[in-house]
């Protein structure tokens, strides 16, 4: 009855604790850059783009294969800074909780 009971307040914590994550999730914001910041990508927590910014210079005729290439580079950028923001906050929003292997709350 214990292992029961323990388990319903572990249920609980873990609830909890996606709540805030999602939470979390939602207030993520981050910027990734290209081409010595000539492109520049916003992505939020979940991943959706919010904002391109592109300098005017790579708005001429022939470069869009370039300009192309940049964009992706900057949503890769951000996207690796989303993540990496993600893992931190999941950390330091469970803490010490132990997450079932394959959980992802995000």
């Amino acid at each position: 009855m214990k292992n029961l009971m323990d388990m319903m307040k572990q249920a609980k914590q873990l609830q909890e604790k996606m709540s805030e994550m999602q939470q979390a999730v939602e207030q993520i914001s981050q910027t990734g850059t290209a081409g010595a910041g000539l492109v520049s990508v916003t992505l939020n927590g979940k991943g959706v783009m919010s904002r391109v910014k592109i300098d005017p210079s790579l708005l001429k005729e022939g470069e869009g294969e370039i300009l192309e290439d940049l964009i992706v580079a900057a949503h890769t950028d951000a996207k690796s800074k989303v993540e990496e923001e993600l893992q931190n906050k999941m950390q330091e929003i469970t803490g010490g909780l132990q997450l079932p292997p394959g959980m992802n709350l995000f």
